[in-house]
């Protein structure tokens, strides 16, 4: 929701300047800023004195917030696809799919009040950004500007990238990301097989405030809330508080057998791993970006971005195909 336009109290000129039509002019000028809301900065100069915001009460803060997110939750609790986790990936698989398809319902759910995961420095906090080619047609895509290395490109700060593609995913209509929000568990499906009676499709999410899941051990039970969709991308990263979760849980669910656990540094190997290995892990869930690391046991990267991005890219084609096999198999619907 844009903020109030300002507006200015009210002052009466003086007419009889002696400028004859001079005087008019500026006298119709600021009669047209009476009562009136300023169109430009430009009109809002030098008149600080006069400035204050249009009238509102509190009540009416508290019920545009509230009317919009309540509908939110009530609009996609059925989603087409859910995105786990609102780093570079898993933005990168958002703004696919929002500018591929704007007729699908696209949640995000991150656990953090500030998406973007570990993108907004480069590393080590340092701000330059490097992705390595061809990671610079992405770039290019997002318009972000970079410096160009040879065999890699070099975003001046990561904020500049992580900044604009957040932009460009929240303009879509069709996107809604849930921040502060966690995924507790994933909703299933049986779905036995010919060598796996037991097997299961994922569909949907289990989700609850990030703040009240951090705190079900000290607090009496606060059950959570839930998102249904055909299809899941999973992009929390590699092992941590709330990172490859999906994953993890799939173990626990026997569902794989283990996790391969993430390999050391190398950058040449890794990159290519992960954009090459993203992929539907078990039915209905799409895995990208450094959670797939933990799956494959697969090296890390480093502070090298263009997998993240890459990965995001391909985790929303093949999210597209398997959506578009599912309703072919359920008759095209």
């Amino acid at each position: 929701m844009s903020p109030p336009a300002a507006i200015h109290e009210t002052v009466v000129p003086a007419t009889t300047n002696g400028n004859g039509l001079m005087g008019i002019k500026k006298d119709l000028a600021v009669k047209a800023m009476i009562n009136g809301q300023a169109k430009t900065l430009a009109e809002m100069e030098n008149k600080w004195e006069s400035f204050t915001f249009a009238p509102i009460r509190e009540s009416q803060v508290s019920r545009a917030m509230t009317r919009r997110y309540f509908n939110d939750l009530d609009t996609y609790a059925e989603s087409d696809i859910v995105i786990v986790g609102a780093g570079s990936c898993g933005l990168s698989a958002a703004y696919i799919l929002g500018k591929q398809r704007p007729d699908l319902k696209i949640a995000i759910i991150e656990a953090g009040v500030a998406p973007g995961g570990g993108a907004w420095l480069g590393g080590q906090l340092f701000s330059a950004m490097v992705m390595r080619k061809p990671a610079d047609v992405f770039l290019a895509d997002l318009g972000v500007p970079y410096e160009d290395e040879g065999d890699f490109v070099v975003v001046k700060h990561a904020a500049l990238f992580t900044s604009t593609l957040l932009s460009r995913v929240l303009s879509y209509p069709n996107v809604k990301l849930f921040n502060a929000t966690t995924v507790e568990d994933l909703i299933t499906r049986p779905s036995p097989t010919p060598t796996n009676p037991s097997a299961i499709s994922i569909a949907g999410v289990v989700t609850n405030w990030t703040l009240v899941s951090m705190h079900h051990d000290d607090q009496s039970c606060m059950d959570p809330n839930t998102i249904n969709a055909p299809l899941v991308i999973s992009t929390t990263g590699h092992d941590g508080p709330f990172g490859a979760f999906s994953v993890k849980r799939l173990v626990s669910m026997q569902q794989i057998e283990k996790l391969g656990g993430m390999r050391g540094l190398d950058m040449q190997s890794a990159e290519d791993a992960i954009v090459k290995g993203t992929r539907e892990v078990v039915r209905g869930l799409v895995v990208g970006g450094m959670e797939l690391s933990e799956v494959d046991g697969a090296n890390r990267m480093g502070p090298t971005f263009g997998a993240m991005a890459l990965s995001g890219v391909k985790a929303a084609e093949e999210a597209l195909r398997v959506f578009e096999e599912r309703k072919m198999e359920n008759g095209g619907n």
